[in-house]
């Protein structure tokens, strides 16, 4: 018999699958057409209806082997929703990996019905993190899952790039839960980066600060609202992963490369106030993620540190501050694995 790990990986692979055809054939029906443009020598692919406003095009994503054969299988993939359904539920209930609460699922498989993952948002935050335990075949500890909010990022140029857009957010929130208001930025009340229902569940919409440190939100037009700037974001959201949350009957996302993450919250998390809660869990999320990377992508994990560390001093000195942080064993292994020079480990 296979072992446990093996079915779970396997499991998770099919129920991918499917989500990714679905989610394709959701997105493109059979009664429109793919066309391709070429844009500063690049083809992107656009999905073609006609309405009685004239034709409309939706954005489907820059020319790939991958993207060409899901075009040419589109038509003929049908998904059985019962079946994905029961994909997730033994995800769940039999190796224990953890499914989002209904209020944030039904949320994130909104916006992916708008398109907001189609159109390069990247799910971030402890939502994204529930998704690493099947992603890696893994278990990761539970009390590192908890959260009431959904992060959504996406970098500024591709908000514009994309042509295409979702309907306004506080739509897509409130045929969730019609509580759902916008709330209005501190610095800037015409602007919104964040929603909030009653009962205290927010959504909140990101992008990088690429540019001087600013508290001015930024405009993402893709996604019909506005966006909170950070600094270190673009590390984290550049060359996303595909993922399903273990919701329903499972829902494609893109969330950051694991490595990416576990670096990223060892950054944050030496930002952060000693002694806060938040930063606390910033750093077990970051061990947790490192102790598996440690075994399965050491190589991506090395790679990703690298890229971190070499983006000047700031960076530098975040990082081994973070490191501090870390379990002892967590943090020696990783300075091994990564060449980091013996001062890190102190």
């Amino acid at each position: 018999m296979p072992p446990p790990t093996l079915v779970m990986q396997t499991t998770y692979a099919e129920l991918f699958d499917r989500c990714r055809a679905v989610a394709f054939s959701d997105d493109f029906p059979a009664d429109g057409t793919f066309v391709a443009k070429t844009i500063k020598g690049k083809r992107y692919w656009y999905f073609q209806t006609s309405t009685d406003a004239g034709r409309v095009q939706k954005y489907v994503g820059a020319e790939t082997p991958e993207l060409l054969k899901q075009i040419s299988e589109q038509q003929s993939r049908r998904e059985d929703e019962r079946e994905r359904r029961a994909l997730v539920s033994t995800l769940v209930r039999s190796f224990g990996l953890p499914r989002a609460i209904p209020e944030i699922g039904n949320v994130v498989a909104a916006l992916a019905k708008a398109g907001v993952f189609r159109l390069r948002g990247v799910l971030v935050g402890t939502v994204a993190y529930q998704t690493y335990a099947p992603m890696l075949g893994t278990r990761l500890p539970l009390q590192h899952l908890q959260t009431g909010d959904v992060d959504i990022a996406q970098f500024k140029n591709v908000s514009v790039a994309v042509e295409d857009r979702t309907p306004p957010m506080l739509d897509v929130l409130k045929g969730v839960d019609k509580t759902f208001k916008a709330v209005p930025h501190i610095h800037d009340q015409k602007s919104v980066t964040s929603y909030i229902a009653r009962g205290g569940l927010r959504v909140d919409f990101l992008t990088p600060n690429e540019g001087p440190d600013t508290d001015a939100p930024a405009a993402l037009s893709a996604f019909q609202t506005d966006a909170e700037p950070l600094r270190f974001l673009d590390f984290l959201i550049v060359e996303p992963e595909p993922a399903v949350l273990l919701h329903g009957t499972g829902i494609y996302v893109l969330v950051p490369a694991p490595e990416r993450y576990a670096i990223h919250k060892l950054i944050v998390a030496r930002r952060r106030q000693g002694g806060s809660a938040k930063r606390d869990k910033d750093a077990q999320q970051s061990a947790a993620l490192i102790d598996v990377l440690l075994q399965k992508r050491p190589h991506d994990l090395k790679s990703a540190w690298s890229e971190a560390f070499g983006r000047g001093p700031t960076w530098r000195q975040l990082l081994t501050e973070g490191l501090a942080l870390l379990p002892d064993k967590t943090r020696n292994i990783l300075a091994e694995t990564v060449g980091a020079r013996s001062d890190l480990q102190t």
